[in-house]
């Protein structure tokens, strides 16, 4: 047992929510829990980027209570602690850093077969993004009320994106939402995202490990999230265009 699953000793009686079933599969154990600790002074000065999506993204999770989110992007503890302070059980899964750890096994496992086994393997979007998602992701449908997606599908290929988004809409419950991030024109920078308080959050540079893929227009954002009921974006003068989508 690690030490932020010892947070949460015995697990007690499901809570149902405005937007649960009783019939909901949830995951069996969270990989954060509550924390303790002094909160931010409420007159401290803002930092990071304002926010809109994120500003939309908590209206639409307002009143959920013992919900459960999904943060797709690397693990920050600034994240965390404002999530898990709202009630919520934090699961982080880091799928950027996860496709490129899958991508480099690939490409090892080419290396170490026979030229024949090599033409055999299938390496085909689709067969691609069926063995990543057998790896990764193991959560049964409707486990989640929210998802911090970030830019990761500025980072996927197409057809993989698209895989993506349909496994996610699997795990987000009826009601539950979806913040995203894509850039609206050509970028160089990689950066890492974290909730600073409710109006904002900071982009932090990181080392790349993903070369951008593509610039997403608004149909094919709209396509990709096509089994969403609503969805709301804002687009920044930094070029970065953020979206809620309300399943």
């Amino acid at each position: 047992m690690n030490l932020l699953n010892k947070f949460w000793g015995p697990q007690s009686a499901q809570i149902p929510t405005r937007r649960v079933s009783p019939s909901a599969t949830r995951p069996n154990m969270p990989l954060h829990a509550p924390a303790s600790g002094p909160r931010q002074p409420t007159n401290a000065p803002a930092s990071g980027r304002f926010s809109n999506g994120l500003k939309e993204f908590l209206w639409q999770l307002d009143g959920i209570g013992h919900g459960q989110m999904l943060d797709l992007g690397s693990v920050s503890q600034a994240t965390l602690n404002f999530f898990i302070e709202r009630g919520f059980k934090v699961y982080t899964e880091d799928l950027i850093s996860g496709w490129r750890q899958f991508s480099d096994a690939e490409a090892e496992k080419s290396g170490s077969l026979k030229p024949e086994d090599v033409a055999a393997l299938d390496r085909s979007p689709r067969a691609l993004a069926e063995r990543f998602l057998g790896a990764n992701l193991h959560y049964g449908p409707n486990s989640f009320d929210a998802v911090l997606l970030w830019d990761l599908l500025d980072y996927l290929d197409r057809d993989i994106a698209a895989r993506v988004v349909a496994k996610l809409t699997a795990l987000v419950r009826d009601g539950g939402a979806i913040l995203a991030v894509f850039h609206t024109q050509k970028w160089e920078e990689f950066c890492r995202y974290r909730v600073v308080d409710a109006h904002h959050f900071e982009l932090v540079k990181a080392t790349a490990l993903n070369p951008p893929q593509r610039v997403y227009q608004n149909r094919e954002i709209e396509d990709l999230f096509s089994r969403f009921r609503t969805s709301k974006a804002f687009v920044g003068r930094d070029h970065l265009r953020e979206t809620v989508f309300v399943k």
